[in-house]
């Protein structure tokens, strides 16, 4: 039976974990000249253009020993007013899975009702799955764990943050977001119960200095992105005082950990001071995306 990836919660917990500790035994050459994809087509399919997203899969699905497809909406009859169903149902018949690169998450969901080949969510306006994995791996390299972990993210309720939050509920973990009002997550959580081993704290505000206060992680994002229905000067204006900056860090510990997971708008939602400061990890975070998504495909793809 087919499986799709379209937001975090499609893992339970143990699955998650072992994900993540497959990745960083893929990144350590364990038991990686394996090639579970030999013979297999994987689509790529971007409506938004990405630098690290495509590279990473391309390469990811090559050194899995699969062949990369890489289709540009503009290029498919998609373009030219194909139906969702249609393109699902042939590009199953080429194919072994599909990774969609979207605006609105109704795009993937629809794909995936379609399909009889996995889905993967490569970015939707409302989840991020596949950065949040790398960057749960990220944390780990670090920490050596995930568990009692405190993440804030500071900034835009945009769909990292509600990819974080999903993450957060998987894991048990703490996380606290710091944005202005009128621009929190906007996340549904499906009908499932938290944790009983280890309940997450998740939490919402409005103050990044209180937010920041014996944190592990913190984490920023960019405050405009593409597709974004609020004006950039708007956003601008109304993130006044959520600048990740050397003024925000004198309120955190010394060894917190700076995340973003780029492309980062220097000068706005972070300095470049701390975005190249010696406790950024968002390089880390980037080259993780290949060895997540190489654990997700062998998952996935049978």
């Amino acid at each position: 039976m087919k499986r799709d990836f379209l937001r975090v919660l499609d893992l339970s917990p143990p699955e998650c974990g072992r994900l993540i500790d497959r990745a960083i035994e893929l990144k350590g050459g364990l038991n990686n000249t394996a090639r579970p994809l030999s013979g297999k087509a994987v689509g790529l399919l971007f409506e938004k253009s990405s630098t690290r997203t495509r590279v990473s899969l391309e390469v990811g699905v090559y050194q899995l020993g699969g062949y990369p497809v890489y289709l540009n909406q503009g290029d498919t009859q998609m373009g030219r007013g194909e139906s969702i169903a249609d393109t699902a149902r042939v590009l199953s018949r080429y194919l072994d899975a599909l990774a969609i690169r979207t605006y609105r998450h109704e795009t993937l969901v629809e794909f995936a009702q379609q399909a009889t080949i996995p889905v993967i969510n490569a970015l939707s306006d409302s989840h991020h799955p596949c950065q949040i994995l790398a960057d749960l791996m990220t944390i780990k390299e670090r920490k050596g764990t995930l568990k009692g972990v405190r993440v804030t993210y500071v900034g835009d309720g945009n769909n990292v943050a509600n990819s974080l939050i999903e993450s957060a509920w998987l894991m048990g973990m703490s996380l606290t977001v710091a944005c202005p009002p009128g621009f929190e997550p906007n996340i549904v959580m499906p009908a499932i119960p938290p944790r009983a081993d280890i309940p997450a704290d998740i939490r919402i505000c409005h103050c990044p200095e209180e937010a920041v206060r014996e944190t592990d992680v913190i984490y920023t994002d960019v405050w405009v992105s593409m597709g974004d229905k609020v004006s950039a000067a708007e956003k601008k204006e109304n993130f006044k005082g959520f600048q990740v900056n050397d003024g925000l860090l004198l309120h955190a510990r010394p060894d917190t950990l700076i995340m973003h997971c780029l492309p980062a708008h220097r000068g706005e939602e972070i300095t470049s001071q701390v975005l190249d400061g010696t406790n950024s990890v968002v390089f880390d975070q980037a080259e993780n995306r290949l060895h997540t998504q190489k654990a997700i495909l062998e998952l996935l793809v049978k």
